[in-house]
Parts: structure tokens; C-alpha cells; sequence
């Protein structure tokens, strides 16, 4: 089994990366969805109302627009509440991957996750993958799905720079062109962990 870091900055195409490896037969496993999860947990909940009082809460319920607004202007905000869920998260990837039967043959398992380098979860990976764009194309593709251009600066600028996460990166996915170009990257390096992880496993 080879454990893939699938990352990349915001809306550069983590997820359009994801299906395609999942189409070749990987086993993808989705950060945002864990989360998501969480955010429904009574004592995660409690844990939140602890950090950032009653005002998060909207009709009893998590106002995760509220929340998501005052972590990306204050960075220490967003450490505390990375420091809530980040754990549980790893704590449910672990046990989605015992799970996963092998049955002799090359496993590759894709964990799509967004801010592996800033947190320093490179280590908990065999390899790691950033997919990228030109920022401008990021926005831009985010504005035709409704995102203000606004927002997503925000958001690009509590992420690493781009750059340095290819540099650091064992593979990277140019995903500035057609979804065919983008998918023919993909097969080329799903072909090369198939490889690799046949010889580590000795078959």
C-alpha cells in the first residue's frame, strides 16, 4: 500500500484530481468530507463553542460562514481550531484505511487534503502530489462557480505559495489546461505508483 498527500491551493483542482485517481482505481479518501463529519459531533461542537463563544451559532446550529470568516483573518484562530479537528481527522483516515481489504495486488490510497505543507503533515505520507494552476486561473474558475474573487484571495493568502509546495512535492499536476491534459498526468503517474509499489511489495 502506497499512502498518497493530495493537496494543492484553493480552487486549483485537488478534487478534479481526486476522481480521476479514483476512476483509475485508487481509493480516495476526502478531507473536507471527514470534517464536515465532525462539525456534527456533540463534543467537537462543544469543543468550538469553547474557542469562540455563543455568536458562532445560528438557530442552535454551527454558522460555519461566521467561523470560516474570522479564521482567515486571524491566523492564531484558525491554529486553535486546526488543533480541534486535525487530530480527529488523522484518527479517521487511519481507520478508513484498516479497512481497505488487500488482496494481493498494488494498493494506492489518495488522501485529499489542503494544507498538508502548513501544518507539517508531509511525513504522515509515502508521497506527496500538489496539484497547481496560475492563481488567475484559480480565481477566475472559482468566480464562474460563484465565489467571490475576494474570498478566494483570502484564502490563497493563508496557504504556502504555490511554488513552494511543487518544490517540496514528490509529483506535480498541471492542471492550467483541458481536463484530458489534466487526466493524462494523472494516468502517467498512477501507472509509476502501481510500478512502485509492486516493487516495495515484492510482487
Amino acid at each position: 500500500m502506497i499512502k498518497i498527500g493530495l493537496t494543492g491551493n484553493f480552487g486549483m483542482g485537488k478534487s478534479t484530481v481526486a476522481e480521476f485517481f479514483k476512476k483509475l482505481g485508487a481509493y480516495v479518501i476526502n478531507t473536507d468530507k471527514i470534517v464536515e463529519g465532525l462539525l456534527e459531533e456533540p463534543k467537537v461542537i462543544e469543543e468550538i463553542r469553547t474557542l469562540f463563544g455563543d455568536e458562532v451559532f445560528e438557530d442552535g446550529k454551527l454558522n460555519k460562514k461566521y467561523i470560516a470568516n474570522i479564521v482567515f483573518e486571524n491566523p492564531l484562530m484558525r491554529i486553535y481550531l486546526e488543533n480541534i479537528i486535525h487530530p480527529r481527522v488523522f484518527e479517521r483516515i487511519d481507520a478508513i484505511i484498516e479497512k481497505i481489504p488487500l488482496r494481493g495486488e498494488p494498493t494506492i490510497v489518495v488522501v485529499e487534503a489542503p494544507i498538508i505543507f502548513e501544518r507539517g503533515y508531509q511525513n504522515k505520507f509515502d508521497i506527496i502530489i500538489t496539484v497547481f494552476t496560475d492563481e488567475e486561473i484559480a480565481i477566475k474558475r472559482l468566480e464562474e462557480k460563484g465565489i467571490p474573487r475576494e474570498e478566494t484571495i483570502k484564502r490563497l493568502k493563508c496557504q504556502f505559495p504555490i511554488e513552494m509546495k511543487k518544490s517540496k512535492s514528490d509529483y506535480i499536476i498541471d492542471n492550467s489546461g483541458t481536463t484530458e491534459e489534466t487526466s493524462q498526468q494523472v494516468e502517467a503517474i498512477f501507472q509509476k505508483l502501481i510500478a512502485m509499489e509492486r516493487k516495495y511489495a515484492g510482487n
